[in-house]
């Protein structure tokens, strides 16, 4: 059930006021009801593996939960008759306890990731390099597991750090699991966010729904404006790099750039509003990304939800793990620098990798993750020169040419990065950046040549009036949240902004008949 279907509009209409309606005791049940039905539209298989995850991730948290009490009780009755190494071995045996259960989870959960995401692949490289038969042309990822996984794995850490308690029903754990508007691309949710709010009775607000609505409307304003006009441009750039080279590379870039913008946002966009319905709270994941004086600042602001989440779960446990503290003192002999450096660069070029490797089972999404890496610790290690530089010409750094000059080089670095997501292969994206510099031909580029790819000049126009457009919100989102500032001058303003997004959709939105409205880019990842 696609979120720009007409069926995913009237199972909204349906729902909403029906979560009203119910008791307030009972709201949380509707919600479980609707994910489900959401779930099994995306067929039975995608079902019965998020069934899995719910059940073995309540059942490790609350074995965690039993264990804890059970080790606070042995511990105090061995107070009085047991010397403190006693006490601390048996410490020692429920914390062993704890670990197999979590690892057993881990495994269970990770390796259902896994197979889906890398199967495929495994299979296809196995009859090449091992000449045994294919398999695994069937495993394919189902809607929202990676999103849903993460939240479930972030959930059962801290659960087994003892940061929340664990969930004492299994059907409470389950709806924050499968709440729906999070199963397409996201944000990736934690327990103490998001599950609290969603067991809880709401009433309804009519200025919290007004917000809801203009906040879905501006995020399908993007989707069928922007986002799904332009994918066709660069799907048509990406199908035949062989031809399309040169500046036609730099055009795909920055169409890439704006629909991609475009479609994360704007499906993040109606997911957040679609919880204001529900009086949830669904957490930001972006915050004006593109205006970003350098990767790593981009990087706090884009997908910034599964930043966090391999911030909290991933770099920060490794980076201060046991082997890392080891290989810091083994390298005190290479300097004190490079003792203090290496556990921290590792711990970062391995979350990067990590987080390639999370968006696909290619080769160009590691190598694009580990390039990010690399250019992060590359400006990490430049601070110095960068702040030389500053402190020579203050004038300069300090102007309003010399950051809008970081800020254009920020998005032509990530764009040029973000060829490997375009490509099938590394060596095609290779290929096609450096072509930038050695094939001059802008004006093939415009006789005819981005006509060629699937969109007429009203189209440009749209998509370019559409970016301006957003572009001009984002500065105006400086002094604060705009709708905000809408619904401020009341109902009747607030009710034509909304009316207005509409209207436009309806005009210029690419749907209807002959047109496939397509899924949002992330739901593949």
């Amino acid at each position: 059930m696609l979120f720009t279907s007409w069926a995913f509009l009237l199972f909204l209409a349906v729902l909403v006021p029906l979560y009203y309606l119910v008791p307030k005791r009972v709201q949380w049940i509707v919600l479980l009801l609707a994910d489900a039905v959401f779930v099994g539209f995306a067929g039975v298989r995608g079902a019965v593996y998020m069934v899995v995850t719910i059940v073995t991730v309540y059942a490790a948290a609350r074995g965690f939960d039993a264990l804890f009490r059970r080790q606070r009780e042995t511990v105090a009755a061995m107070k009085a008759t047991h010397t403190k190494e006693e006490r601390k071995k048996a410490r020692l045996g429920f914390e062993k306890k704890r670990r197999a259960v979590l690892i057993l989870c881990l495994c269970v959960n990770v390796g259902i990731l896994f197979v889906l995401k890398y199967g495929a692949a495994i299979g296809r490289l196995s009859a090449a390099w091992l000449h045994t038969p294919a398999f695994g042309a069937d495993l394919t990822l189902t809607m929202g597991i990676s999103f849903y996984t993460f939240s479930s794995i972030g959930y059962l850490l801290d659960v087994y750090r003892e940061t929340i308690p664990a969930e004492k029903n299994p059907f409470r754990l389950a709806l924050f699991v499968s709440f729906f508007p999070l199963l397409v691309q996201g944000p990736i949710s934690r327990f103490d966010l998001l599950g609290r709010q969603l067991n809880a009775p709401h009433s309804f607000s009519g200025e919290r729904f007004l917000s809801g609505a203009l906040r879905i409307a501006w995020g399908y304003w993007k989707k069928l404006i922007v986002a799904d006009r332009l994918l066709v441009a660069v799907k048509a750039l990406c199908a035949r790099p062989a031809v399309y080279r040169g500046d036609f590379v730099f055009v795909e870039m920055l169409l890439y750039a704006a629909c991609l913008y475009a479609d994360f946002t704007g499906g993040i966009d109606i997911t957040i509003g679609i919880g204001e319905w529900f009086g949830v709270t669904v957490e930001e994941n972006f915050f004006r990304p593109y205006f970003s004086k350098s990767i790593s600042e981009y990087w706090r602001r884009w997908h910034i939800t599964l930043g966090e989440w391999f911030k909290r779960y991933v770099y920060y446990p490794l980076s201060v793990s046991k082997p890392m503290r080891t290989l810091s003192q083994k390298s005190r002999r290479l300097g004190v620098g490079v003792s203090r450096r290496l556990p921290v660069y590792l711990a970062t070029l391995l979350v990067w990798a990590l987080t390639g490797a999370w968006h696909g089972s290619n080769w160009t999404f590691l190598v694009w993750g580990v390039l990010n890496g690399v250019v992060i610790l590359l400006s990490e290690e430049m601070k110095p020169l960068y702040a030389r530089f500053h402190a020579r010409f203050p004038g300069l750094t300090n102007g309003a040419c010399y950051r809008g000059f970081t800020v254009i080089r920020t998005i032509l670095l990530l764009s040029s990065l973000r060829l490997l997501d375009c490509y099938a292969t590394v060596k095609e994206a290779f290929s096609a950046f450096f072509s930038m510099f050695t094939t001059w031909n802008w004006g093939a580029v415009f006789r005819g040549g981005i006509q060629s790819l699937g969109l007429s000049w009203a189209d440009y126009g749209a998509a370019f009036a559409g970016v301006l457009c957003m572009f001009a919100l984002s500065m105006a989102q400086r002094k604060g949240p705009i709708r905000k500032r809408i619904l401020s001058h009341g109902t009747v303003c607030s009710v034509c902004v909304l009316l207005l997004l509409i209207g436009t959709i309806l005009v210029f939105g690419r749907y209807g008949f002959g047109f496939d409205a397509g899924q949002f880019i992330y739901n593949r990842f």
